[in-house]
């Protein structure tokens, strides 16, 4: 796809045309209207929980790394789960970290 005078593949499209937001009040009240029982997460969302109990909160570009995929998906994954209050970032020693809700 051609975006701006340059050829995206259609991820890369997609990601520019539509960025993640994790503040979205909308978004979170919609997650959070389910009850957990009707809350399923994807394998990735169920990783990246798992790492976080483990480790109690790490930096993003650490999770990326740990689970070798790529910021722009993380940060997608990211949304999700904090639309759902399951994650959420705070600063620690000056560093912006990844932790569970």
């Amino acid at each position: 796809m051609e975006y701006q005078g340059k050829n995206l593949c259609e991820d890369c499209y997609m990601d520019v045309l539509s960025p993640s937001r994790a503040c979205d009040p909308w978004a979170v009240y919609t997650a959070t209207s389910f009850s957990d029982t009707q809350q399923s997460f994807t394998e990735m969302q169920v990783r990246i929980l798992q790492v976080l109990r483990e480790t109690g909160g790490v930096e993003p570009d650490t999770l990326s790394e740990m689970l070798n995929m790529k910021m722009s998906d993380l940060e997608r994954e990211f949304a999700t789960l904090r639309h759902m209050e399951k994650v959420r970032a705070k600063m620690h020693n000056g560093r912006k970290i990844i932790c569970l809700w």
